[in-house]
């Protein structure tokens, strides 16, 4: 079958791509600046890529088109497809229907931490020889690939609670069907689509009706709004996790986050030792040893597993050093995740300064939704810049609380200009965003250097 994929550089999309070639389709797709990393992964793979939404690729004529979320009604090749009576899907329904029928399917849903805690729980399956297929948003580093068919009978996936399409307004992860599911944590998030946090809550409940009676719901213990989605109904087991005391059947961690004892109760089940820094990733250590278990794989193993996990791309990844400082990439975007990816830096890095570079990219962000949490999410940064571009409110407003600790460029070159002469020998640049941010991580690099 010739598949054709709207929006195919998405890191979800593009992961579908992957498994479609895999499974033997012909596999064409196009986007709006196609662009790396799940570009350069794409083209490895044989995978045509085609930039922008032209019409006239009804002529390549495929059996069946993908259509990502990021596209729209007004898209001239979607408006071609309808007139044209052609054969379209969403991505999560192509997955369901041609992928995930027939395994065990372990999803990982939550505001934070989805692509981390799936790529543990896909690795902790590989080691103990159950040769999962996954599908992650993300490139975890152990694989090289965002996703896998895999030979076992279970599947790992990321499980997005975003909209599926633009004719299909439940969360992807109603799809799944997942006989075990994570729930990691449940804050407001993608303002552009919910209109509250009860609103995705509502959406976490109608994955939880999907999970049946033999699954396990793996809960954060210390969500308030998770116990919420759970009071409306829960028809599984629940294993929770995250406690700070002793509680039957619950996991919590006794130890710093980079070396800790695994404890059900008051017995030590397990015991981690890795590279991983923050308090969150110990939290989805312990989600992933308790959704491993579910299929058989005992927490020693998988504790054991993680001593070899080599976290995501993008996840306070060292891009380089130079001029005696050290730049990293990461992924956050939502104030929390900004807040804790800050923390777990300063724990690896004392009192070295750092020099937070972020630009509010997301939907959420660009409107504005949570501008008066960000002076509280980069409270331990010694220096915040930010990038201020397609915004619809003042960043300079917005961080004012912070006074002169706060840096706001309207331009990408003026941005490296600005850490450049703030920048020390010793200090470490956190650049955060959900997209490739203009590509400064190189830029501060060069700069930096001269």
């Amino acid at each position: 079958m010739h598949i054709h994929i709207l929006g195919i550089c998405g890191t979800f999309m593009g992961g579908l791509a992957a498994l479609a070639r895999e499974a033997g389709h012909t596999v064409t797709g196009c986007d709006a600046g196609v662009y790396p990393p799940m570009s350069d992964q794409l083209r490895a793979l044989g995978i045509e890529l085609i930039e922008g939404y032209g019409a006239d690729q009804l002529k390549l004529n495929p059996d069946l088109y993908v259509i990502g979320n990021v596209v729209s009604r007004g898209n001239p090749l979607v408006e071609a497809i309808l007139d044209a009576g052609a054969r379209y899907t969403s991505g999560p329904q192509w997955l369901s229907d041609n992928v995930l029928q027939g395994r065990h399917v372990l999803a990982v849903a939550g505001t934070h931490g989805k692509t981390t805690t799936t790529s543990m729980l896909a690795w902790m399956l590989d080691k103990a020889g159950l040769e999962p297929g996954f599908l992650v948003g993300g490139v975890p580093q152990n694989f090289g690939v965002s996703a896998r068919l895999g030979q076992g009978k279970t599947f790992v996936i990321e499980a997005d609670e975003y909209d599926t399409a633009f004719f299909d307004k439940r969360s992807k992860f109603v799809h799944y069907r997942p006989r075990t599911a994570i729930l990691n944590n449940l804050e407001y998030d993608h303002a552009d689509i919910f209109p509250d946090v009860a609103a995705i809550e509502t959406q976490f409940h109608h994955l939880v009706r999907t999970v049946p009676p033999s699954g396990r719901l793996v809960v954060n213990a210390r969500e308030e709004s998770l116990q919420r989605v759970l009071e409306r109904g829960c028809w599984s087991e629940v294993v929770r996790f995250g406690t700070r005391k002793e509680t039957p059947g619950a996991l919590r961690a006794r130890g710093e986050p980079h070396a800790f004892d695994v404890l059900r109760g008051s017995l030590k089940i397990a015991r981690v030792d890795w590279q991983l820094l923050g308090e969150h990733n110990q939290l989805n250590a312990l989600a992933a040893i308790a959704a491993a278990e579910h299929v058989g794989v005992s927490p020693e193993v998988a504790g054991a597993a993680l001593a070899s996990f080599e976290n995501v791309r993008r996840r306070l990844e060292l891009r380089g050093e130079a001029g005696n400082v050290k730049v990293y990439d990461d992924f956050a975007h939502h104030p929390t995740a900004i807040r804790t990816t800050i923390n777990g830096l300063r724990r690896k890095v004392g009192a070295d300064r750092i020099l937070a570079v972020f630009e509010p990219r997301s939907n959420t962000m660009k409107l504005g939704a949570m501008k008066a949490q960000l002076p509280w999410a980069l409270e331990e940064a010694d220096l915040s810049f930010c990038h201020q571009a397609n915004l619809g409110w003042d960043a300079r407003e917005a961080l004012a609380p912070m006074g002169d600790k706060a840096i706001v460029a309207d331009t990408i070159e003026a941005l490296v200009t600005a850490v450049r002469r703030a920048a020390k020998p010793g200090d470490h640049v956190l650049c955060m965003s959900n997209g490739g941010f203009g590509g400064i991580h190189q830029k501060l690099l060069t700069a930096l250097s001269s």
